[in-house]
């Protein structure tokens, strides 16, 4: 028998029952933690990114591209951008070019979806007409950029399956470094290796590699801001084609959030109003 401070006594057997259950306990939840598979553990983290930007509701925002050739020579457009969150679904969005003049009226439109192809509009004013773009061109160019059509789509948690490589460092952050492989057609990657802030999970720098295997580009994220005391954008992005030399930076500034935009305002008909 074990005494305790009123007087009482629990039965040895019981005592040791107890503890014996608190360490089988223990052990469990150890083994789970362990058990994690690197998988598990980039779909958790690619989660928790998600969740972080959920409830933003809709932003609009002004935008600058700068286009840079292999010799470093550049040209400037800009732009606006409008995005409108979906909830169960990717997010809408819409880009409206307005500098130089030979892009003017340029519009582009893109719904993301989670588990199907993500659908896309291109507005050509000096065609007055919208074409729609195939979804086995996603991996071509926008409007002459480095980034592809694929890479302005919203990113959502189901395009991908995921894989976690471990940690490391970047510009004094901490970071998660995570493998992400694209789960739907006609992708012009095969996979993306992301470097993730562990303290507020939004990517520092991303790594694509080519339908061949080998890297293609490298898209760098920095000048991040925080708004409304949760939702954190960058910005400044630098995309640089490791295979070509050329790059295209893109820069916002005037962020809003909940401006009251819908779903008429994206529409392949509201491509030709925004000018």
């Amino acid at each position: 028998m074990i005494s305790i401070a009123d007087g009482k006594t629990i039965p040895t057997s019981h005592k040791l029952a107890s503890m014996l259950l608190l360490s089988a306990s223990t052990l469990v939840a150890s083994t789970v933690a362990f058990a994690q598979t690197a998988e598990e553990k980039g779909l958790a983290i690619a989660v928790e990114m998600d969740q972080r930007n959920e409830g933003f509701v809709d932003t609009t925002s002004k935008m600058k591209m700068i286009l840079r050739n292999r010799a470093g020579n550049e040209s400037t457009r800009t732009m606006r951008s409008m995005v409108l969150e979906v909830n169960g679904d990717g997010d809408k969005s819409m880009t409206i070019f307005d500098e130089p003049a030979d892009v003017k009226g340029t519009a582009s439109l893109t719904f993301s979806h989670s588990t199907k192809p993500d659908e896309q509009w291109l507005y050509l004013p000096a065609l007055k007409r919208v074409k729609r773009i195939s979804s086995k061109n996603k991996s071509g160019p926008f409007m002459g950029s480095e980034f592809a059509f694929e890479d302005i789509s919203s990113q959502e948690v189901d395009k991908y399956t995921y894989k976690f490589i471990g940690e490391d460092t970047f510009n004094g952050r901490d970071v998660f470094v995570v493998e992400s492989y694209p789960a739907y057609k006609n992708s012009g990657y095969t996979r993306l290796v992301s470097m993730i802030d562990k303290e507020e999970y939004y990517p520092h720098r991303i790594e694509y590699y080519d339908r061949k295997g080998a890297l293609l580009k490298i898209l760098v994220q920095s000048d991040h801001q925080k708004y409304l005391d949760k939702y954190w954008r960058a910005g400044t992005m630098e995309m640089t084609n490791e295979q070509t030399g050329k790059s295209t930076t893109l820069s916002w500034d005037n962020y809003e959030f909940k401006t009251g935009l819908s779903k008429a305002d994206f529409s392949s008909k509201a491509l030709k109003r925004f000018r």
